[in-house]
Parts: C-alpha cells; structure tokens; sequence
C-alpha cells in the first residue's frame, strides 16, 4: 500500500474494517469533527447518503457498513482525486460515488429529493470584512471561503426526501442562525448534542439532526459529549467513539 503514496502523504489506520485513509500531511488531514459526526446519525441499511463536502473521503469511509451507498461530494480538486484513491485503496468503489463539484450547484449535479440522509461538516467561521487576506493554508478550510451556513442548509434540502434526515456539526455559537436557516428550508431539529472540550467548560460544537417536514418540537437534546478529562486525556466516550 505504501507504494501508492506521493510527496507528503502518509497512510493512516481508520481502526474500522481493517480500512485505511491516505492523508496530505500537508493540506487535508481530518479532523475529530469528522468522526464525530460520522458516528452521529441513525443509519438504515438501505439508506441513501450524501456526504456533502467529504474532503479526502473520511466519512464515507466510516460509514460504508452501515449504508446502501454513498456520494461523496468534494469541490477540491487535490481532495477529490484523494477520496477517489482512498475509495479504491478499500475495495469500496461499487459503494461510494465521488463526485467533483460544487454543492452550490446542487441544481446541475443531483436530483431533487433523491437521498434518505445528507452529512455535512462545513466550514464553520463567517468571514468578516477585511479578514479574507489575514487567512492562509489549512486555516482557510474552516473558514467560509467556498460554502455558508446557507450554501449548505439549501444543499441539503434539494438533495433531501421528504422525512430525509440532515446531520451536521457546527459552532455552538451559530446555534441560533441554525435553527433559522433550517426552518426557512422545511426542516426541524429532532436530536441536538453539545461538544464540550472539558466538563464544566462552554460548549464549542454541536451536533444536529434535523427532518424534513417535521413539525416543531419534540427535541430531544442529548447528554453533552465531553471530549478531555481534565489531564488532557481523551474521555472514555471519546475512544469508544474511535474504536467502535
């Protein structure tokens, strides 16, 4: 496997059916959050997903047990052609579709209402007046450069059947502009889950599942997951979490 590897990869362990994920230790290594929310959603064996901005493939990746198939949509070029390389390099090309593009074009590439659950970890911070210039490299990726909150609340919608479930993580901070932007596009909060880098510390993240033409109410909101004790340990919920 190592063969396949080019300047500045390296090849790591996913710890789930023996699958590995070549990663630029450059530019696109994921990131917790990523696992995270893989792991969130209630999954069916028949369902439909769509991972809406799947950088190198990771969440696909994880979850291809437990789905039907998968589209993984990346805009990036350079993370698009890693996906594909990872899909391959795991036997996992007749479950996993890779498209390159733009879910902002979600009208030209995909079918209305042709999936049973889309996955988002977006880019999470607005960018502010003035700020564009002062952000560089990886940096970028989690700034809204190439997608908004909105960009990708509307994407999941078109993509979504009716009753078709949307998961994302996001800044805890965003929660309100959450609700509001699910709401203007047909969807509600069913399961809410706050991120805590450490028991009695401010929430960071959130996790979301939200369905469309649901009736408001009925949220049921989760324990907190804590990510670090207070050694700076990961918490027992965490390597369960990587391990499963």
């Amino acid at each position: 496997m190592n063969d396949s590897l080019r300047e500045g990869e390296r090849l790591d362990d996913l710890m789930r059916s023996g699958r590995v994920i070549i990663q630029n230790q450059n530019e696109f290594c994921f990131s917790m959050d990523s696992v995270l929310i893989a792991h969130f959603p209630k999954y069916k064996k028949n369902a439909r997903v769509i991972d809406l901005g799947t950088g190198t493939g990771v969440i696909p990746l994880l979850i291809a047990d437990e789905v039907k198939e998968i589209c993984a949509v990346e805009l990036n070029p350079q993370a698009a052609d890693l996906a594909r390389r990872n899909v391959e390099l795991n036997g996992l090309t007749e479950k996993i579709s890779v498209v390159e593009g733009d879910y902002r074009k979600h009208r030209e590439i995909f079918k209305a209402e042709s999936f049973d659950i889309a996955i988002a970890n977006p880019p999470y911070t607005p960018i502010k007046n003035g700020e564009a210039n002062k952000i560089s490299g990886i940096a970028r990726a989690r700034h809204e450069f190439t997608a908004t909150l909105e960009d990708v609340v509307t994407a999941a919608r078109y993509v979504l059947r009716f009753h078709g479930v949307f998961c994302m993580i996001h800044l805890a901070s965003r929660l309100c502009e959450i609700i509001d932007a699910l709401h203007r596009h047909q969807m509600e909060m069913k399961r809410l889950r706050i991120i805590q880098p450490k028991i009695g510390r401010d929430a960071n993240l959130i996790m979301l599942e939200a369905v469309v033409g649901a009736n408001v109410g009925n949220l049921k909101i989760m324990p907190p997951l804590i990510v670090h004790n207070e050694d700076n340990s990961y918490t027992d919920e965490i390597y369960k979490i990587y391990n499963e």
